[in-house]
């Protein structure tokens, strides 16, 4: 562990006191964009999304929720070069026997497909800005498919999550307040913990030592900020083989500078293994953002209440809860399952569901907005394991729901990520969906019009459990209200 641990400093004076930013993100993107398009050898990205939340900075490309060889052959083809695609591998869900399982078994397809298709790609593991799941599992998963690469690129930054990396520290934005990573509810998550807010230390500690403080680099924000891609490519060219890199942000500049290096490194031959929140992805597609999709850009169907099913526990998802339920009043109905019957037999479980699954059917028609959602006192399991599990019975619960309601909502809402991946794939039968754009900052919308789907057409809506103020849920629901 480092000396001495990071401590809450203010956002504002902080971010001023940093060097200036040399130009602003939308000309980054337009050169981006320019350079990807120009030239014929960028690989297609493919991003492994651990949940679906990743999607949160994208619009107009697509998310794949199967893999099959078939199925990556034929996204390849229609892909341009150095453009890119989602799969999503909810791998944040599974063991970790599992989740390696999953990665070696999705690179072999992809790697016999884009073969096929005389394509040439590269990973982004999309995880957690906050710094949960399987590192580093999985970017040595992929590694023992795909080969070495000259380095893993690790970049949490998440601007609309209020996700910052400085001087390798990384930190969560608490109202005016920068809140070290490892001071965080997420850092005391039953399966995923940890203890560092510095990412050296981070790797350090999630590697058991493995990956020694030696072995890690930084991309320091004067590196990115007064160097420019020039010196971020340089200090990529000059990194030895089996490095960690941190790259600094805290603002989405500074993700498109990190980027414009990247592309001059992989241009003289380096190949690197990328592990990103979701503005790393969007960076490197040179995507601009777009404002947040209206009700009217929709055209939802008024006869129909919409659906909210919330599984998460974070503590920020049970506040926006309350924010919904209290500034909705008799605008919403709201049915609760209570986990621990869920958890007790089948029987009582299935009388959970069908008192849901009641009140869902008579108030969607009428139309009224509904909103389905777990107990909130968190139920842990002795260990690890037993926590995912009860984690994953819960969401089999929810995706019960779904899969027996016969009523068609105006659109579905899905808070949290293992529960939004499990309705996308088990409860709606998604195979193939569009990021359409936002429904909020850092709030994916997906549509999926394949007649596969149970409800072609429906905006589905991907909300984070730990993204947005306490009434960014409720602001989504009212704008998009009959």
């Amino acid at each position: 562990m480092a000396a001495s641990s990071p401590t809450p400093v203010p956002l504002k004076s902080t971010l001023a006191s940093l060097p200036p930013l040399s130009s602003t993100s939308d000309e980054f993107r337009s050169q981006t964009r320019k350079e990807i398009q120009s030239k014929t050898n960028i690989p297609v990205l493919v991003a492994l999304d651990d949940d679906p939340t990743g999607t949160q900075t994208c619009h107009d490309i697509p998310v794949l929720t199967t893999w099959s060889v078939h199925v990556l052959t034929s996204e390849f083809k229609s892909t341009a070069p150095g453009s890119g695609f989602f799969i999503l591998t909810n791998s944040r869900a599974l063991h970790p026997p599992a989740a390696k399982a999953l990665m070696m078994e999705i690179c072999q397809n992809l790697k016999q497909a884009a073969a096929a298709a005389g394509k040439a790609f590269e990973i982004v593991l999309r995880g957690d800005s906050t710094l949960r799941g399987h590192f580093p599992l999985e970017p040595e998963a992929v590694e023992e498919v795909l080969g070495i690469s000259e380095a893993w690129i690790l970049a949490p930054f998440f601007l609309q999550g209020g996700r910052y990396t400085i001087n390798d520290v990384h930190y969560v934005a608490e109202g005016d307040t920068l809140v070290p990573a490892g001071e965080t509810p997420f850092a005391k998550d039953a399966t995923f913990g940890y203890k560092s807010s510095n990412l050296r230390d981070w790797v350090v500690e999630k590697t058991k030592g493995n990956i020694s403080r030696e072995r890690i680099k930084s991309l320091g924000l004067s590196d990115i900020r007064r160097g420019g891609a020039d010196k971020v490519g340089e200090i990529l060219m000059g990194v030895e083989k089996g490095s960690v890199i941190i790259v600094n942000a805290a603002a989405e500049e500074d993700m498109d500078v990190v980027i414009h290096g990247i592309l001059r490194a992989s241009d003289q031959g380096k190949k690197f293994l990328f592990r990103s929140g979701a503005a790393f992805v969007s960076a490197r597609l040179g995507i601009s953002p777009i404002p947040p999709i209206s009700a009217k850009q929709l055209h939802l169907d008024s006869f129909r209440g919409g659906l909210i099913v919330a599984g998460s526990y974070v503590p920020k998802t049970t506040a926006q809860i309350n924010a919904l339920i209290q500034k909705s009043g008799d605008k919403l109905t709201t049915a609760e399952l209570d986990v621990n019957k869920l958890l007790e037999s089948p029987d009582r479980a299935e009388e959970e569901l069908k008192h849901a699954l009641s009140v869902a059917e008579t108030e969607l028609q009428k139309p009224q907005d509904v909103l389905i959602m777990t107990s909130r006192k968190l139920i842990v399991g002795a260990d690890e394991a037993k926590s995912l599990d009860i984690g994953s019975m819960v969401a089999a619960a929810l995706v019960s729901f779904l899969t027996r309601l016969q009523t068609k909502p105006r659109y579905v809402i899905a808070k949290g990520g293992i529960t939004s991946s499990d309705i996308a794939t088990k409860g709606l039968n998604m195979k193939r969906a569009m990021i359409v754009g936002q429904a909020a900052a850092g709030v994916p919308l997906w549509r999926c019009d394949e007649p596969t789907c149970k409800h072609p057409g429906m905006p589905y809506v991907v909300f984070p459990g730990n993204v947005g103020g306490e009434e960014t849920l409720f602001e989504v629901v009212e704008r998009w209200r009959v």
